[in-house]
């Protein structure tokens, strides 16, 4: 069993991605922050489920997933909008895959660490995720604006977005050339790096395009994630770490365009 100080520690180090994973299984900065706040009032009451397990990150997602799964993973209910739909199309999938297939992909846990999560199998886990990248890839598939400075980064973002079965309308490598690229041509998505070759932010680049065209999802990449999960204001609910697999991408487009409700960050 782990010693207090290395569980309180490894907790501090993992709680940034549990907050963005609890975002993207909810679709809102709110109730995700929620769940993490509820995990770690557990931990606080008792700290054993997370300490016998193999890291503190297992730990800590474990705990999470008890909750997780005693509220019944609820999303807020919505009559009609982009959550409504979310939902419509959530209950079609197998229960437990999309949570399977964000831990492994985007979370980078392998799939034995996955079922101690989860507490199933590691031949469970694997199934889960398999069916979650079959289930939602064949959901939904639409136009993808690529917002990207780097040229071979640019063109591997838009061959796997292509064997996704989405069109590409553009490829930016400025803030303004994405906001031009969007006024063309409205994306159904928008997937963005936040440095860009002029020295101009990508997120303001998606702040502009959705003031004009209205919300949509997003997927941020960036090769420092944590100074964008400090919880100071609104973050992505999909964000990828450079350098990223190919599996990362294919996750995380699939799964933005699945769950279409995604809050963007403030310049």
């Amino acid at each position: 069993m782990m010693t207090k100080g290395d569980l309180s520690q490894g907790i501090g180090a993992a709680l940034p991605y549990l907050r963005r994973y609890a975002r993207a299984l909810t679709g809102s900065q709110s109730t995700g922050d929620n769940y993490a706040a509820a995990t770690l009032e557990a931990i606080l009451a008792d700290r054993s489920a997370a300490a016998e397990a193999s890291t503190p990150k297992v730990g800590l997602f474990r705990v999470f997933h008890g909750i997780w799964a005693t509220t019944g993973a609820p999303v807020a209910s919505e009559d009609s909008g982009a959550i409504a739909k979310a939902q419509d199309r959530l209950s079609k999938l197998t229960t437990n895959s999309r949570e399977a297939l964000l831990l492994h992909t985007i979370e980078e846990f392998s799939l034995s660490q996955v079922g101690e999560v989860m507490q199933i199998s590691t031949e469970e886990a694997d199934e889960l995720v398999r069916m979650a990248r079959h289930e939602m890839a064949d959901a939904v598939s639409g136009r993808v604006l690529i917002i990207e400075d780097e040229a071979i980064i640019a063109m591997d973002l838009e061959s796997i977005v292509a064997d996704l079965g989405h069109r590409v309308t553009g490829v930016a490598r400025t803030r303004d050339a994405a906001v031009k690229l969007a006024g063309k041509e409205a994306p159904d998505l928008v997937l963005a790096d936040i440095q860009l070759a002029d020295n101009s932010s990508g997120i303001d680049a998606v702040n502009d395009i959705l003031g004009e065209l209205g919300e949509r999802p997003v997927i941020f990449i960036t090769a420092f994630p944590e100074r964008l999960l400090t919880g100071e204001r609104p973050e992505p609910a999909f964000l990828i770490s450079k350098p990223y697999s190919e599996d990362q991408v294919r996750s995380a487009v699939s799964q933005a365009m699945f769950f279409s409700s995604t809050e963007t960050l403030k310049a």
